[in-house]
């Protein structure tokens, strides 16, 4: 991979830090930082974190041990209004990126599967923390439903049913996903209840190709998914790979999560550049940036300056993340007039 000659580093790590682009995989409980970790452990703990306690949460070696982090961090969630400060902070940080549009994961298959929390609570607490950080920052979101998918069919239907009815009062809930171990949960499973979900008026997404193979993708494809998260292993099947460029299926790829949890063995191997240059609807995003060192805006000078794409090709990136969303037909165009507008 070469690097560009034409343009300083810093100048275009500056370009991109304001350049308006959306964030469309990533995970609420996901993103809380240390800091605010430390925050929830001053609420709730008898004896709370210090800082290095905090961080030190967040080691893990390889895909189940980042689980089973991940499930530390969510346990600190003791009370409703925690998911507001979570929020809160969430879409303040996304802010001071460029980012100008999220559509966020909420675990609601964890709350259900633990009993730790009444739902409608937690979701009340979780839209308080929204519109006062969408009203204070100017970045909007929206909430994509998900269920753990090795926890089985009947309780990933409790929680897309949870998700329509949530829908009905709160229209920042626009779609479900599945996320949890491809392997014990297999997205052709979940047939029968993603076509449900569609005809309660959700968006369909799906973790699919992250640590499974191409038939993951295919099974995700089959279900109705709108959008792929991962897709890594799509590039080990070239009729696959002309199914997603001829559909332009948008994907939700995530090269340092990908890195961190050994699902990509190297940076060289990630097919990110194959996907772009071949014409896939490729969209960055960082889904659980504390837990990986790569928030979003970092997520873009990594790929820019690894791959070396041209501002005009990062420009790309941004500009599919918007036409990818969920967001209403206004609001993309708006978006996406300040993408065009945007100069280098």
């Amino acid at each position: 991979m070469a690097r560009s000659k034409e343009k300083d580093p810093k100048e275009i790590a500056d370009w991109l830090h304001w350049l308006p682009k959306a964030e469309l995989h990533l995970h609420l409980e996901g993103s809380i930082t240390p800091a605010t970790l430390v925050e929830l452990s001053q609420r709730n703990d008898a004896v709370p974190l210090t800082y290095d306690q905090a961080a030190n949460v967040y080691d893990y070696h390889d895909f189940p041990s980042f689980l089973m982090s991940f499930k530390a961090v969510t346990e600190r969630l003791v009370k409703p209004v925690d998911y507001e400060l979570i929020t809160y902070n969430m879409v303040r940080d996304l802010a001071l990126q460029g980012v100008r549009h999220a559509e966020a994961y909420l675990s609601i298959g964890i709350l259900y599967r633990f009993a730790r929390l009444d739902v409608d609570e937690v979701m009340e607490a979780a839209e308080r923390g929204r519109r006062r950080a969408e009203s204070e920052f100017g970045t909007s979101l929206l909430w994509i439903i998900d269920a753990v998918r090795h926890f089985g069919v009947e309780e990933c239907r409790k929680t897309f049913l949870k998700a329509a009815e949530l829908r009905k009062h709160m229209p920042s809930v626009v779609g479900i996903g599945i996320g949890g171990d491809e392997a014990r949960g297999p997205a052709h499973e979940f047939r029968e209840v993603y076509a449900e979900a569609k005809e309660n008026g959700l968006h369909l997404t799906c973790h699919a190709g992250e640590t499974t193979g191409a038939e993951s993708v295919w099974s995700a494809i089959n279900i109705g998914a709108e959008r792929i998260g991962h897709a890594l292993t799509a590039a080990s099947d070239e009729d696959l790979m002309d199914v997603l460029a001829r559909k332009q299926i948008p994907l939700e790829l995530n090269v340092t999560s990908n890195l961190k949890t050994k699902s990509c063995a190297s940076l060289l191997e990630h097919p990110v550049r194959r996907y772009f240059e071949e014409g896939l609807m490729v969209t960055l995003n960082s889904d659980d940036p504390p837990f990986f060192g790569a928030n979003l805006l970092e997520e873009y000078i990594l790929v820019q300056r690894e791959f070396d794409f041209t501002p005009e090709q990062m420009r790309e990136f941004a500009a599919n993340s918007i036409e990818a969303s969920f967001l209403k037909p206004e609001r993309k165009l708006q978006l996406l007039g300040e993408v065009e507008q945007y100069g280098f």
